[in-house]
């Protein structure tokens, strides 16, 4: 299979594809240290997010759905990484803690996903690169002001 001419890409397409090249060149960079893509991020969230965040917090920040993440956890679990407790305000709500275990994972992993970043922006002008933000942050914000007014299935407003 050939890779797609870049020339005749849609902008959609470029951004998709250097998502999913952005994210194999970090899955490459974080398997050694055991950690699928699901893994990893999870635990970057929580470290962006702070340590108690509710799972489903968590799930809606990670734009999964919380069954996903579900499985997710209970790996991170498993592997030593991180607790889940009942949170004192509400008992049916559960929170994500890292563990000592997690949190010196997690220093490996932001250097790896440092070093990634810088690889990947070498040869990007400042200007350019907040420019390419600008861009990105508004092509994002276009995108949640859409869907918040989607269509259903019949082409109506609802």
């Amino acid at each position: 299979m050939t890779s797609p001419n870049p020339e005749h890409m849609s902008i959609a397409e470029h951004l998709g594809r250097t998502a999913r090249l952005w994210r194999r060149v970090a899955n490459s960079e974080l398997e050694p240290l055991g950690l699928s893509y699901p893994r990893w991020s999870a635990l970057w969230m929580l470290r962006r997010l702070g340590d108690g965040i509710s799972q489903s917090e968590l799930a809606l920040a990670l734009e999964i759905e919380l069954g996903s993440l579900m499985r997710t956890l209970k790996h991170l679990e498993a592997q030593g990484l991180i607790t889940r407790r009942c949170s004192p305000e509400d008992k049916r709500t559960r929170t994500v803690h890292v563990t000592a275990s997690g949190s010196e994972l997690m220093s490996r992993i932001e250097a790896r996903v440092l070093r990634v970043r810088k690889h990947l922006l070498s040869g990007i002008a400042a200007e350019d690169f907040d420019a390419l933000e600008r861009v990105l942050v508004t092509i994002n914000q276009n995108a949640m002001d859409y869907t918040a007014t989607t269509t259903d299935d019949h082409g109506t407003e609802q």
